[in-house]
């Protein structure tokens, strides 16, 4: 089981620092915690300001719906960076407030008590609001506390749309042998109680007693008043650059332009983590692309989850290994080439285990390859020899 923050990522020193006024962040989660601590670690003397609605310090998310909900492990572990490093390190954090607007032109925030802060440079890192993988996770965690778990989901299986039918079917059969009642190709159209939630109806008119509800079907970009271009998230280019001068976006919020896999949002820890110093490096004039080749991973119940590349869709879905035994390796194939590719219990971490098979997929879709789907589905041909 993986505790604490993933390491891996590009390092890229930053030559020569272009700014030295004040630089400002919106958001303290991965994106915005890792900007700034890279931004010290980078060497820059001004002024950082970390603004955030949450109380606390920067902290990874992974563990809320996994070992710390079932009371396995604290967050410590899991923040950026320890709760004292940001006096130490003259890095003001401002939490409680909420940025309601920001000034381009001006190079001015504008705070929810009426305060307007000047900046340099500035960092939107707001992340989402929450609306997914986290059902998943919540739903196997919840059932491994004892709870009777009923799980209301569109679509045929679990993680259908992010991993395709073939791999939804496996995983919902795993929280079925666990006893979650699974309700596929419905939705929950109204809640009802009087001091608390006591039931939830469903679009089929079916009514299901229950103590609490979770909502775990993804995120909405939470994109403050900034002047930038917008859609489905904030628009940026490979450099983490919106497109108002000295405005930067990284994280959940950010629609990047990737160099590989074109304009892509991504809602995962380790784009957030990795983006935000990217975005760091390049507010200090660094001119090295984001090309972080996405990866993400699911615990759920015993069973590990690990995937590499990006896709919305795809032509053909191949697979190595055993269905029976739901031990697979699955192949996303566009126009022929590897765009991307999941692990089910079998294959590796694609960042930790360098010499696995889901590195060795790593690299394929890092090429561009395109082996014959039969080699692919041929346990006995090496992944390593394919690009």
């Amino acid at each position: 089981m993986r505790t604490g923050p993933r390491a891996g990522g590009r390092i890229c020193c930053v030559a020569e620092l272009t700014t030295t006024g004040p630089i400002v962040i919106i958001g303290s989660g991965m994106a915005g915690g890792n900007a700034a601590a890279t931004l010290r670690e980078e060497g820059f003397p001004g002024p950082v300001v970390l603004i955030s609605k949450e109380p606390g310090v920067p902290f990874g998310r992974p563990p809320l719906s996994k070992t710390y909900l079932r009371s396995e492990e604290n967050l410590e572990g899991w923040y950026v960076r320890p709760a004292g490093w940001y006096a130490d390190h003259d890095v003001e954090l401002r939490s409680g407030p909420a940025v309601t607007a920001v000034d381009p032109a001006a190079h001015t925030v504008t705070l929810d008590s009426g305060e307007k802060l000047g900046y340099a440079k500035i960092l939107i890192a707001t992340g989402g609001r929450n609306m997914g993988f986290i059902g998943c996770e919540v739903a196997a965690s919840l059932t491994q506390l004892g709870v009777q778990v009923t799980t209301v989901f569109p679509g045929r299986a679990p993680l259908e749309r992010v991993l395709g039918g073939q791999v939804g079917e496996l995983i919902g059969a795993s929280h079925r042998a666990k006893g979650v009642e699974l309700r596929p190709g419905d939705q929950v159209t109204a809640f009802e109680g009087t001091e608390r939630v006591e039931a939830f109806v469903t679009a089929t008119g079916d009514r299901f007693p229950c103590d609490f509800a979770v909502a775990g079907i993804g995120i909405e970009p939470d994109i403050p008043d900034a002047g930038v271009a917008q859609e489905n998230g904030i628009l940026t280019d490979e450099l983490c650059r919106a497109s108002a001068p000295d405005v930067y976006a990284a994280g959940d919020v950010a629609n990047q332009l990737h160099p590989l896999f074109g304009r892509v949002r991504v809602e995962h820890y380790n784009n957030a983590e990795k983006h935000g110093r990217a975005a760091a490096r390049s507010m200090l004039g660094s001119t090295a692309p984001y090309d972080y080749l996405y990866t993400f991973w699911s615990d759920q119940y015993e069973h590990k989850i690990e995937y590499v590349g990006h896709v919305t869709s795809w032509d053909d879905f191949v697979f190595r290994g055993s269905v029976a035994e739901a031990k697979l390796i699955g192949f996303y194939l566009v126009d022929g080439v590897v765009r991307a590719a999941v692990g089910l219990d079998r294959g590796g971490d694609p960042e930790l285990d360098l010499d696995g098979e889901m590195a060795a997929c790593a690299r394929l879709v890092s090429a561009r390859a395109r082996p014959a789907p039969a080699v692919l589905a041929d346990d006995r041909t090496d992944l390593w020899s394919l690009s």
